[in-house]
């Protein structure tokens, strides 16, 4: 019986849902292909870098596994934490967990690069976590020091690919390296156009990571995915991106974290609005924050913010209108908040990636110009992408 259950298992996972109900094949994470990975697993002391997003079918990969009788010695967990419920940016702490007894590491924090204690006692780490395709977003640094461990540490590292949800286009000002931060470690635009899969390729290829020579590393594809494709979540990758709507949005709205602008943490829309108690009331939309889960302690909490709101703006728009970052909210709330010498953070850089786009605003320049500035970059990074594209591309 335990047999026929894992072949049924196995059956589901390489053909994928949709096609089983009889629908056009959609975007299959590599998580699914389970015969492309499990036999490495097999009498293996393993260890999963995994969230809420590490999902095979409606079952997450730490029980899937654990049916198929493998022996995961450990969990680590990236930003946000083993559920996808923590603060950006809270620390996150070492924990077991409740249903298995297995320990959870947290790589975010204190603990953001595995020490070797922590890989003494396993063979192979997966990696699979579902990222939305942004330089700031902190699940590609994690990947980054996992490959640098293993790589250090002579451990096999297999990486279950997924669709990137903003995968379809380039954009934004790349990285300088005097800028490089936990936000934003390699000379990559602000949306790189990868998976994550094509991601750690390129680190390795460019020997962008330490010991990149003596890493053994693994991708497992996606099926039926290519950089044209719209691929939508099905399960939100961290508490502030709730849905696709507020995901097509992020590139564009994580600039506000390096501003005295609010993105709408504590409300039910995050990074879907933008405003300010301070902005003009002539703002038609309005916001008040509240403590929430993944927003325990929200910018203006109980204050009445006047800005803009963004809900159902782009999952609304057609394919090309999607293919591009767009700097129009940053700039107007710079325009119209009342003190400008106070309106930037010092974590604006970090976000940007360059000092260049904080004087640009500063100065008036144009949307366009602003634009322009950085098209020889993205145009020289589009020619190092090219080279370990896992899929086809957008253009």
């Amino acid at each position: 019986m335990k047999l026929i259950k894992t072949l049924i298992l196995l059956l589901l996972c390489t053909v994928g849902t949709a096609a089983i109900a009889g629908k056009a094949p959609t975007a299959i994470p590599g998580a699914h292909s389970l015969p492309s990975y499990l036999p490495t697993l097999q009498g293996k002391n393993v260890a999963l870098l995994i969230n809420q997003t590490s999902r095979v079918g409606s079952i997450s990969l730490l029980d899937t596994l654990l049916q198929l009788k493998v022996n995961v010695k450990k969990i680590f967990v990236p930003e946000h934490g083993f559920r996808g419920t923590a603060d950006a940016g809270a620390s996150i702490k070492n924990d077991v967990d409740a249903a298995t007894g297995i320990p959870v590491l947290s790589l975010y924090g204190k603990n953001k690069i595995p020490k070797p204690e922590q890989l003494s006692d396993v063979d192979i780490v997966v990696f699979d976590l579902q990222d939305v395709g942004t330089r700031f977003y902190t699940y590609i640094s994690t990947l980054e020091y996992m490959m640098e461990a293993c790589a250090a540490n002579l451990k096999k590292l297999i990486v279950l690919d997924r669709p990137n949800p903003n995968g379809h286009y380039v954009d934004g000002p790349v990285l300088e390296p005097s800028m490089r931060s936990f936000v934003g470690m390699q000379p990559v635009p602000v949306v790189y156009g990868m998976t994550i899969g094509e991601y750690a390729q390129m680190l390795v290829g460019e020997k962008w990571i330490k010991h990149a020579t003596d890493l053994n590393m693994e991708v497992i594809p996606c099926e039926n995915y290519d950089h044209k494709t719209l691929y939508h979540l099905p399960v939100p990758p961290s508490p502030n991106l709730k849905d696709m709507n507020a995901i097509y949005l992020y590139p564009s709205l994580c600039f506000f974290e390096g501003t005295v602008i609010s993105v709408g943490r504590g409300t039910d829309k995050p990074f879907e609005q933008w405003g300010h108690p301070e902005l003009p009331s002539s703002f038609t939309h309005s916001f008040i924050p509240h403590s929430t889960i993944g927003a325990s302690s929200p910018m203006y909490e109980g204050q009445k913010c006047y800005g803009e709101k963004l809900s159902s703006r782009m999952v609304s728009l057609s394919h090309a209108d999607k293919d591009s970052m767009q700097l129009t909210f940053l700039i107007k709330a710079y325009q119209q908040y009342p003190h400008k010498e106070t309106f930037f953070n010092n974590f604006f850089e970090k976000l940007a990636g360059t000092k260049k786009l904080r004087a640009q605003i500063i100065a008036g320049n144009s949307e366009k110009a602003i634009r322009q500035s950085w098209q020889s970059d993205i145009k020289a990074f589009k020619k190092i992408r090219k080279k370990y594209l896992l899929y086809s591309d957008f253009e």
